[in-house]
């Protein structure tokens, strides 16, 4: 029984004082699924790239704007350059309309009504915002955003689908300032 008692406590130490190995993966992923996202990203940016230039070039009469953001926009109505454009934390009273690249309307401006914005501060879709701070209270401007800039890939689980480039007319009509006169 002695003999047991001591093989039992030798078996239980040697078992104790055994380092811990650390668990290897069962597989290796390698970037592939990063690198698909990536190849299939541009395809898809190239492709509304095309788009617009095909509906710039149709368009010859409009003066197309290239943005440093990655949208194209021109004025329907533009206001003298002394006016105020809209900076952070200020209210922006404006209305708008969605359309996609075919110009078929998704959203008028009686579905989305007239919208009080206060600039960086609330929700917005990332090309409007940026296109509301090139804009002078009385201007109208149509922007033409890839899907990106617009609603990506989740759309606005509406209307709105997966990764569709979006043309929006935008009018200001008050830009209220939080600086002080």
């Amino acid at each position: 029984m002695n003999r047991f008692l001591v093989i039992f406590l030798l078996l239980i130490t040697v078992v104790a004082c055994k380092q811990p190995e650390a668990r290897r993966p069962i597989s290796a992923k390698s970037g592939s699924f990063i690198d698909q996202s990536v190849e299939r990203n541009i395809k898809l940016n190239n492709s509304e790239r095309s788009a617009f230039e095909a509906l710039i070039v149709k368009d010859s009469t409009i003066n197309y704007i290239a943005s440093n953001s990655g949208f194209w926009y021109y004025y329907s109505t533009k206001v003298a350059d002394s006016l105020i454009t809209p900076s952070f934390g200020d209210t922006v009273i404006f209305e708008y309309n969605i359309k996609d690249i075919a110009n078929n309307t998704i959203y008028n401006k009686s579905d989305l009504k007239q919208q009080n914005y206060v600039m960086d501060k609330q929700e917005l879709f990332t090309g409007l915002r940026e296109g509301l701070k090139l804009m002078r209270t009385g201007e109208t401007v149509t922007f033409l955003f890839p899907s990106q800039k617009a609603y990506g890939y989740y759309g606005d689980e509406n209307k709105i689908g997966a990764n569709v480039p979006l043309i929006c007319e935008v009018t200001i009509f008050d830009i209220q300032s939080t600086e002080p006169n």
